[in-house]
This record gives structure tokens, sequence and C-alpha cells, in this order.
């Protein structure tokens, strides 16, 4: 895919599995420059108070986690940055398709979509493009 690579990509998902498979397919797609993985959410928010952290082109992030769960982590993030966190995009990447979750998500403005698990090399660049549309 010619498309210009998103600068960088942030997976928050307690599965280091999933977050090596997630990666390794984003990485495929070369649609990403940068690609952090973060296995929980509070270190994420950690990450994020850093000088020009954030915003960042795009956040995958699970809704079920320990210690924080990734809407805590956006509560956490609008609470927090505020008016900076706005311009970051969040997909929710999730094996939860409970509609109540869904619903939600859709209740944060920087939750863009909601996506099943797994990742795949065409759904991320079907993502990028919808992002770039």
């Amino acid at each position: 895919m010619s498309a210009t690579p998103l600068d960088e990509v942030i997976l928050i998902d307690d599965s280091a599995l999933d977050n090596r498979l997630h990666k390794r397919a984003i990485e495929r797609t070369g649609l990403a420059k940068s690609v952090r993985t973060f296995s929980m959410a509070d270190d994420a928010i950690a990450y994020f108070r850093k000088p020009g952290a954030i915003p960042t082109d795009l956040v995958l992030l699970d809704v079920n986690m320990p210690r924080m769960d990734g809407f805590e982590l956006l509560e956490a993030a609008t609470e927090e940055f505020g008016a900076a966190f706005d311009p970051t995009v969040v997909i929710m990447l999730t094996t939860s398709m409970d509609r109540r979750d869904q619903d939600r998500a859709a209740e944060f403005d920087v939750v863009k979509d909601y996506f099943e698990k797994p990742l795949t090399p065409e759904k991320f660049e079907s993502l990028v493009a919808a992002l770039r549309a």
C-alpha cells in the first residue's frame, strides 16, 4: 500500500500474545513508523504524560484488562489531558462484542470504531484508509 504511514500506533492490551500478533500485523502493512505496546492501561497513561506523547495517531485499546480497563483509561485520559487528547483516534480492539460495551465506547468522542480481535493486516489497511478518507 502506498499511503503515508502513521507516525505512531499504540496497542494497549493485557495479552502479550495479542500485542505481538497485532504489532506484527501492523508492521507487515508498512503503515506505521512506530508501534508501541503496553500490557497495562496505567502504563499507557504514564507514557501519555511524557511531553509530545499526545496526541498520537492511533490507539488500539482492549476493553477488558486488569487494574484499569479500557473505559477507565479513556475516562482518565480525557479527564487528565482534556483537549490535548481529543485529536487522538481510539479504536476499541477487543473480544467483547457486548452491545453495552459498544454503546459505552460510543460515548467517548475519541473512540472512532469498535473492532473484534484479531487485527489482521487487511483490517489495519482498511482502518488506515478509513481514517484518511
